[in-house]
């Protein structure tokens, strides 16, 4: 039986599951349908670096004969999609860069082979900003395969670094994919792109054979149609691992039966970010956003973030930990073969970061860990808006000055760069529509705090319908 109903592109894990269980399809019909739609449009969007197809069919087999017997797994059958630094045995695995092109590994990173495990199908490697944006980069089309291309309008950036990831996801080309996040690479796309994002705790989820950035920044993460998709692949893709040196040796388990209800919740939020830090476009909506979340019944407690350069912070550990491990390349001469100045650049200037300077960073990083634990003694989750706007045009530079005022009153600004640099997990999730593109917010909870943030992201779900939304154009 062909695959003849669009909806299947767009359907959760659970109906997927559920319609391959009842032999509405196959497996196999499933893995080809979704991956001739990558193939056909991954390209239009610059969002397929490598088509996985062949190996698809194979895996999706299996799944078929286990169906068959009655031998069932979490994600059988169910295709995904993963940033191309994520390593697929024999296959090629370039970062985004070219001086990486044609580089492969000879074993799975632990996600793939933890994602084969529970029976899901791998259909490609996804696009990329070249080395995850390390060094920083001055505009979108710093990648091997181009700037990363909004599905909701193709003017538009879809977010970086994990612009493959955040494309196929909302353009229906997978059902899941994962990126990852060194300082907003998860939840940016997904804001942009009008999916769901979870960034989990650092060391919940293995990096290895994994493209490192940042050894003490690093996330892999799940970014899906919803929460719900997201707690169940986290669920697979988690736990400790002895080759990840940072995992923090602990699994999770999607129960959000047993989170607390929101009644019983207090969630800290800035009034100012929904009003003064976001962009006029995104006002109505990103308030919106805020009403269904005080109507959950929450207590929303009024708070700002400890006066911290958290940004500067980030930078300056980001640089040291990235200058190290692109040594090789920055001394050989190769840097060069990247597509944006600024990020050779920045690159070039991390070897001559001083280690007064790293370790200083450090310091202060510690200080911003100790205060954010006390903030967290008063409140249960933090919101914010995910991105202030929506996302801008793949012609605009990003380091550009910016165009308004900055607001006098601090609010939650810089929550990115202070929830990587603490490790702990959030949650984007669509909210509605600026120009016509997604807008989303964040709830960022304690460490190990996911499925709390799961759950008030289905139930926050559950009263709207921005992350059933299909752009247009796919």
């Amino acid at each position: 039986m062909a695959i003849v109903n669009e909806d299947v592109f767009f359907a959760g894990i659970a109906d997927l599951t559920k319609a391959l269980r009842a032999r509405e399809f196959s497996a196999v019909e499933l893995a080809r349908a979704f991956c001739k739609r990558l193939e056909k449009l991954g390209p239009t969007y610059n969002a397929l670096a490598y088509s996985l197809k062949k190996e698809a069919i194979r895996k999706a087999k299996d799944a078929d004969e286990e169906i068959q017997r009655e031998r069932y797994r979490p994600l059988q059958g169910i295709p995904y999609g993963v940033k191309d630094l994520i390593a697929v045995a024999k296959y090629p695995t370039a970062w985004g860069a070219r001086p990486y092109a044609g580089q492969m590994f000879d074993e799975n990173a632990t996600v793939v082979n933890k994602l084969n495990k529970a029976g899901a199908v791998c259909i490609g490697k996804l696009a990329m900003v070249e080395l995850a944006g390390g060094g920083g980069y001055r505009y979108p089309s710093a990648s091997i395969t181009g700037p990363g291309l909004n599905p909701w309008d193709r003017t538009r950036w879809s977010g970086g670094s994990s612009s493959g990831s955040g494309i196929a996801v909302a353009a229906g080309l997978v059902t899941f994919a994962l990126g990852s996040e060194t300082s907003g690479s998860i939840l940016t796309p997904s804001a942009f792109c009008g999916v769901t994002g979870l960034r989990p705790t650092y060391g919940l989820v293995s990096r290895h054979g994994c493209m490192a950035l940042s050894w003490t920044l690093d996330k892999i993460g799940p970014m899906c149609r919803s929460a719900e998709d997201c707690g169940l692949v986290l669920q697979a893709i988690s736990g400790g691992d002895y080759e990840d040196p940072e995992s923090g040796n602990k699994s999770f388990y999607y129960s959000p039966r047993f989170a607390r209800p929101a009644k019983d919740l207090v969630i800290g939020y800035a009034p100012a970010d929904f009003e003064e830090w976001a962009e006029p476009s995104a006002r109505p909506d990103l308030q919106g956003a805020l009403a269904a979340v005080k109507s959950m019944g929450a207590r929303m407690k009024e708070v700002e973030l400890p006066d911290f350069p958290y940004g500067a912070i980030l930078s300056t550990v980001l640089n040291g930990e990235m200058g190290a491990i692109f040594e090789e390349l920055i001394r050989s001469g190769r840097v060069n073969e990247l597509a944006d100045k600024r990020q050779i650049a920045g690159l070039k200037a991390s070897l001559d970061l001083p280690a007064s300077e790293y370790l200083k960073a450090m310091r202060a990083r510690a200080l911003v860990q100790d205060a954010i634990r006390r903030m967290f003694f008063d409140v249960d989750l933090l919101l914010a808006p995910s991105r202030t706007g929506p996302a801008p045009k793949i012609t605009d530079r990003l380091d550009a000055p910016p165009a308004r005022e900055r607001p006098k009153s601090r609010g939650l600004n810089g929550m990115i760069p202070m929830g990587n640099l603490v490790g702990y997990p959030a949650i984007s999730l669509p909210c509605g529509f600026a120009e016509k593109l997604p807008v989303a917010i964040s709830f960022v909870g304690r460490p190990w705090f996911e499925n709390q943030l799961i759950a008030l992201g289905v139930e926050f779900q559950s009263r709207t319908d921005w992350h059933k939304r299909r752009p247009p154009a796919a």
